[in-house]
């Protein structure tokens, strides 16, 4: 038997050797395609130093942490098994480390080189994954602000503090680690020995134990003194940085303990020298009893019986520190604050003054509308919409035009049963065109009324190239590209219903890396598990393969230190579709600045996108990025180009950041103040809007977002009401701006929650239309405080307000009859008539399946009253006494005759004539018979369509008579 077994492990071992190697190799094999795939896509996006320097930089931190841990670890078993007892004689029996002397004494050399290999390896992994702050430290750069407690530049906190402080956790732990193991090379050979009530420790483990220890206790030291910084982040008290007994009593106590530790290191090296183990035990435990007094008895004691009973009073120096270090810290110090003496009485003519922020008025809720463009311009099932649109501004006739605006993107699943490898990959490879909608205006029957539309696409945007190959929900993967000459493959877009009446193309841009030899194909059909990739005659020496394809997810990978912003938006510039993504450069090391969480802060009722992100105490909107739709092609420029940290990158990164003054007129008529860092400024802003500490300390004006009332009123679950885009003008500005505001009431939970308009801040997104240069008024945040002695109601208290009125019921009552349901879209609030107007679009939608929201009526506020009509024009003049002053966008829908349900463009002319006339009068009379048939089946939808068509064909009639 035992033969057969020998023969077993004979004929195993070489199989197991053999298993072990092909696995090796495949692993190897398959990190080289991902090395190769990578290096490739970043090679043809222009991004090739990115990715070799993020490589390289990994390599180096890697093999430095490695031999770090290697060094030490062999260090500590080398010098413990050389200095071993040799002659010492152990017990016979009961020897619990004989097997384990056995085994080192057939493995020494296995142990001695494959211990430090492994703990090495492990320790390089750990400090590879902290390349970045090695590179920052490298790279650091000054700011020339200096902290108020130690006077040391901010710089140091930001790249000095992290990497110092990683530099000696890890070099305490490689000091540790070598220490332990020494302790248990000597353990088992006897060189410490525990016999009863003593313990035997040879000479040459004294020496090693104690001097592991001197240099531990050096390196702890070290680690001491590095905390006592840590105190201008820590946000364990009243507010983030040093508070009063951090700087009496806590940073004191850390560099004493400092001192303390290299005392106590200096006795265990005289340990190594005389023997004596009683003077290090003795100073260890002072160091113990010390560090119990000075690290938590006697800050506790300045905290309770000095600075509780006193508080107010001395914390407010530092309470002042921290709240000029949080405004400058999230670029809240240039807030320019007005009083708004806000009236609550709508008088006749009161928005005379505001009449070109009244025509800019939104209606289109961007977040109830996606069906809507999807039911309209979706054209084919394998198109689709974002379920949450964007807002932007285009210059319409030489006006500031706010529009709803989405592109029509490829959607693989409507394809159904024609879904196969070679449709995914080579047919249907892009959407197309965008789909854009003025957001002050809708038809007779509560269309959204395009701008631009269609396929092909066409409208008031001008000529552009409409293929969308790279969005938000592009395919995983396609393959375009075609020899000179060769048929097109790609399906372009959809001229007919039959197979003869679509149209095809060929990608004629640089979007992908080709795939002109094997090796690339061998690479990318094992990436993509996909023989097809080797086997298809589709693919030749022209194919490129594009991936990676969502704008988001291309900034991420060629600016890895950017945070960026939850919300990419499209925008039609010079001819091109381009997504913008706003980036963040963030820190959580400022002194002194308050710490939020990222999450937390942008999380509203409008968060489409969530991430998962950490708490951040400084921010800054340091790069605007653009991602061609059509060809992929990326490009960063530095908005913000006095962020230290963003100079730091530059240095990491050099040739990859263009200039602001690179950015042309029309891209930066279309840049938008951020909303994740509008977010963040107003979690920040609801505290921080007082300068005196005293106020600040009792929180006696704090205010807070106001839950968004068309969602919910838990705020803990993500509904707080979003800031919101509109051209407005600002009290005390001269002309509108593309703004984005919020509003603030008192902040107070549960039941004592009031509802009550606090203040109103104001982001001027207005970057102007002139090459290379930014307005001056771009960026600039105006908050508007409303006075104490005023009420002006709340986002809650007006939707409340809607919801009871009676004779509002009564209306959506009626609207709610049949098979409808009734939506309210976005409230929106604005500073004119002199005081807050709140507007908010009602939708109808039926039940069924094809159906999409139809914009009916629009509820207005002013002070206690409201209005309710079918226009917003209709309702501004009901709530001002008869005539608000103003002309609102929704005043003249023109809708053509012929077909009132297609919304006709601004100045297109209406038929005329005895056919248009005779056309009209027929459709007035089936109208009224469709009216009369929902009034008697009760269908109220169709009563109201009938209705309009009614009103429309009698509009026509009148038009074709004349």
């Amino acid at each position: 038997m035992t033969n057969s077994n020998t023969a077993v492990r004979k004929n195993s071992s070489p199989a197991a050797v053999a298993t072990l190697i092909i696995v090796g190799l495949g692993v190897a094999a398959l990190g080289l395609l991902s090395f190769y795939t990578d290096f490739l896509w970043f090679d043809q996006l222009g991004f090739k130093s990115v990715f070799t320097t993020q490589l390289i930089a990994q390599a180096v931190t890697f093999t430095l942490g490695a031999a770090v841990v290697a060094l030490f670890s062999w260090l500590g078993f080398y010098l413990a098994f050389k200095n071993r007892p040799i002659y010492i004689k152990f017990p016979s029996e009961n020897d619990p480390f004989a097997p384990y002397r056995q085994l080192l004494d057939q493995l020494r050399r296995v142990v001695m080189i494959g211990l430090p290999v492994v703990l090495g390896a492990l320790g390089g992994v750990a400090a590879s994954s902290q390349w970045e702050v090695v590179l920052l430290w490298l790279n650091r750069t000054y700011t020339g602000e200096l902290d108020p407690q130690f006077g040391l530049d901010v710089s140091f906190y930001l790249f000095d503090l992290p990497f110092l402080t990683l530099a000696v956790g890890f070099l305490s732990a490689a000091v540790l680690l070598s220490g332990l193991i020494a302790a248990v090379v000597h353990i088992i050979y006897g060189g410490i020995r525990f016999g009863g009530r003593e313990t035997n420790v040879s000479k040459a483990a004294r020496v090693q134990v104690a001097v592991t220890a001197a240099i531990y206790l050096l390196v702890q030291g070290a680690s001491l003194w590095l905390d006592q910084y840590s105190t201008m982040a820590s946000s364990s008290g009243l507010y983030t940085g040093a508070t009063y007994a951090d700087a009496n009593a806590v940073i004191p106590g850390f560099q004493i303990m400092a001192l303390i530790s290299l005392v106590v290191a200096a006795l265990f090296l005289i340990t190594a020298v005389i023997g004596k183990w009683r003077i290090s035990i003795m100073g260890t435990a002072l160091m113990v009893v010390s560090s119990i007094i000075l690290g938590g008895l006697y800050p506790w004691i300045v905290q309770t019986f000095q600075v509780v009973p006193n508080e107010r009073t001395l914390e407010a120096e530092y309470i002042k520190r921290n709240i000029e270090a949080t405004r400058i810290a999230y670029g809240l110090d240039k807030v320019e604050v007005a009083d708004y003496q806000a009236t609550t009485d709508a008088t006749a003519g009161a928005l005379r003054k505001d009449a070109e922020t009244t025509a800019n008025i939104r209606i289109i809720d961007p977040a109830l509308v996606s069906a809507s463009f999807k039911q309209l311009e979706q054209y084919k099932q394998y198109y689709s919409f974002a379920g949450h649109l964007d807002v932007d501004r285009y210059k319409i006739d030489g006006k500031t035009q706010d529009t709803v605006i989405a592109t029509r993107e490829l959607q693989q699943s409507g394809l159904g049963d024609s879904q196969s490898w070679y449709n995914n990959v080579i047919v249907y490879t892009h959407g197309y065109g965008v789909v854009a909608a003025f957001g002050n205006q809708r038809s007779s029957e509560g269309q959204p009324v395009f701008l631009q539309k269609g396929i092909p696409s066409n409208g008031l945007l001008g000529e552009y190239e409409p293929r969308i190959y790279f969005g938000e929900s592009s395919p995983l993967y396609s393959i375009v590209g075609a020899e000179k000459g060769s048929e097109p493959r790609e399906l372009d877009y959809p001229a007919g219903d039959g197979e003869a009446d679509q149209t095809y193309t060929t990608f004629a841009g640089n979007g992908g890396p080709k795939l002109d030899n094997i090796a690339a194909r061998l690479a990318y059909a094992i990436k993509f598990q996909s023989e097809q990739i080797l086997l298809s005659d589709a693919i030749n020496n022209e194919s490129q393969i594009l991936y990676n394809r969502d704008p988001r997810s291309r900034v991420s990978a060629v600016a890895p230190y950017l945070t960026l912003d939850s919300d990419t938006y499209p925008a039609v510039v010079d001819g091109r579709v381009v997504w913008i993504v706003d980036g963040y450069t963030t820190s959580n090391n400022y002194p002194y600045s308050r710490s939020e969480n990222l999450s937390q802060a942008i999380t509203d009722s409008g968060t489409t996108n969530t991430f998962a992100r950490g708490s951040i105490n400084y921010i800054r909107n340091s790069v605007k990025a653009t991602v061609d739709a059509y060809d992929g092609s990326v490009k960063l420029y530095a908005w913000d180009e006095q962020d230290p940290i963003l100079k730091s990158w530059s240095k990491i990164y050099p040739n990859t950041l263009l200039s602001v003054k690179d950015m042309s007129g029309d891209l930066l008529s279309h840049v938008r103040y951020p909303a994740d860092l509008f977010k963040v400024q107003r979690a920040i802003l609801g505290s921080y809007h007082v300068s005196d500490p005293g106020s600040f300390y009792s929180q006696e004006d704090a205010w807070m977002t106001p839950n968004d009332p068309v969602s919910g009123t838990n705020a803990s679950t993500g509904t707080l009401q979003p800031p919101y885009y509109l051209t407005m003008q600002v009290p005390g500005t001269k002309a509108p701006a593309f703004s984005l505001y919020t509003t603030f009431i008192p902040k107070s939970t549960g039941e004592a929650s009031r509802n009550v308009l606090k203040g109103y801040l104001v982001a001027d997104s207005d970057a102007g239309s002139t090459p290379g240069q930014v307005s001056s008024e771009y960026g600039k945040l105006r908050l508007l405080s409303l006075p104490a002695n005023t009420i002006v109601p709340g986002p809650g208290q007006v939707q409340n307000a809607f919801s009871t009125d009676a004779e509002v019921g009564r209306l959506l009552n009626i609207l709610r009859q049949g098979s409808t349901k009734v939506l309210n879209g976005n409230l929106l609030t604005l500073p004119v008539g002199g005081g807050l107007l709140y507007v908010q679009p009602v939708y109808i939608q039926s039940t069924g399946e094809t159906s999409f929201p139809l914009l009916k009526k629009v509820l207005v506020a002013f002070g206690d009253k409201i209005a309710f009509e079918d226009t917003l024009d209709a309702a501004l003049d009901s709530l001002f006494g008869g005539n608000s002053g103003a002309a609102a966008g929704d005043g003249g829908a023109i809708v053509s005759p012929v077909d009132p349900a297609k919304p006709v463009e601004p100045g297109t002319p209406i038929a005329s004539g005895s056919s248009a006339l005779q056309k009209a009068l027929q459709q007035a009379r089936n109208a009224m018979v469709a009216k009369e048939q929902a009034l008697a089946s009760g269908d109220w939808t169709a009563y109201g369509k009938a209705e309009a068509a009614l009103k429309l064909a009698i509009d026509a009639a009148i038009a074709a008579s004349k």
